[in-house]
């Protein structure tokens, strides 16, 4: 089931995140962070458990910024990943969002979602304040990606 995130939803949604994290396929999330994000967050929710998670944040203007998608890698290639994106780009939709951007390491799997590559420097320099905090600026690897709705 895919729903809204709650409060008791947190600290799930950052072990799986930051599971991710160690192994270097995403950035990590602190509990700060996700506190104070919550209401972008959606989970994918089996048995009372979070067994995925994605954000849908507004960056600018008309543009939005999927983030943090992760899926428990068990649950992986059963359409949840894709199912937390199309949720999020219809709230997205729904909220008078354009453009989807999305920065990160799967191109494959937001290429069959309809994303298509752009450089990194076409995105607001808005969106890049956050990244001068994180631990891997300025030698990110992450890749940009765009959808129009």
């Amino acid at each position: 089931m895919i729903r809204k995130a709650k409060i008791e939803d947190i600290k799930q949604i950052q072990g799986l995140i930051n599971a991710f994290a160690k192994e270097d396929l995403m950035l990590p999330r602190s509990l700060n962070e996700l506190y104070e994000t919550l209401r972008d967050f959606w989970v994918a929710e089996e048995n009372h458990k979070i067994i995925g998670c994605c954000a849908l944040h507004i960056s600018w203007d008309d543009l939005a910024e999927i983030k943090s998608l992760a899926i428990k890698k068990e649950k992986q290639r059963k359409g949840i990943g894709k199912e937390l994106v199309y949720t999020c780009l219809s709230e997205a939709e729904e909220l008078g969002a354009k453009e989807i951007f999305v920065l990160t390491y799967k191109q494959e799997f937001f290429k069959k979602l309809g994303f298509k590559r752009i450089k990194n420097s076409c995105l607001p320099h808005k969106i890049w304040a956050e990244c001068i905090n994180c631990c891997k600026f300025p030698n990110c690897q992450e890749v940009a990606m765009i959808k129009q709705l």
